[in-house]
């Protein structure tokens, strides 16, 4: 089985994105965000919507509907509903051999470590659009968004140019830490606010 540490960063990743989601207020799930055609319910689904593909492109499958195109609507409990996707990647990235030089992802292969780091500044970037959105003081560690820099580097201008996935970077005139820079590479404003 592959090195626990080479995922570290998706464990930290999923941990910030389930304790972002468990501490919505139900009247928040309307509220804008970041991400600014949808709602805070619809970054749920894309994020866990993205999660379930990381972890299918493991196992074989794919999502049963498209991230792009989130619902906005609610099943269940969101909280335990996210549980279960992200204990489904978690286990797939557990079970993958020590001796693999690429796994698939939605983005094409990858080495383990990128695809688990890309995994990871998904869940951790919608982390970040949920928390800003429903007043939470959960900001972005910068220990997590150094983990997640490696794939950032390496993916993020392709599917910002070949995709719009991203918006176009922001400049940050100010004094600002890695997980700031991160945000703004990707596309946000770090002291966004509704």
């Amino acid at each position: 089985m592959a090195d626990t540490r080479d995922f570290e960063v998706l464990t930290r990743a999923h941990r910030y994105l389930g304790d972002v989601v468990a501490a919505v207020p139900e009247s928040a799930w309307g509220a804008p965000t970041p991400c600014t055609e949808w709602t805070v319910r619809q970054v749920l689904n894309h994020a866990r919507i993205d999660q379930q593909g990381y972890g299918l492109a493991l196992t074989g499958g794919r999502p049963d509907s498209d991230p792009f195109h989130p619902a906005d609507a609610l099943d269940g409990d969101p909280a335990a509903e996210l549980g279960k996707v992200l204990d489904q990647v978690a286990a797939a990235y557990a079970a993958v051999p020590a001796d693999a030089e690429q796994v698939p992802t939605p983005l094409g292969p990858l080495s383990p470590p990128l695809a688990a780091a890309a995994a990871a500044m998904d869940a951790a970037v919608h982390a970040w659009d949920i928390a800003v959105a429903t007043g939470q003081d959960r900001p972005l560690a910068v220990e997590l968004a150094e983990g997640i820099w490696p794939a950032a580097e390496r993916l993020v201008d392709h599917l910002r140019n070949s995709y719009q996935v991203f918006a176009p970077a922001r400049p940050l005139p100010y004094e600002h830490d890695r997980a700031e820079a991160l945000l703004a590479f990707l596309g946000r404003d770090p002291h966004w606010t509704p």
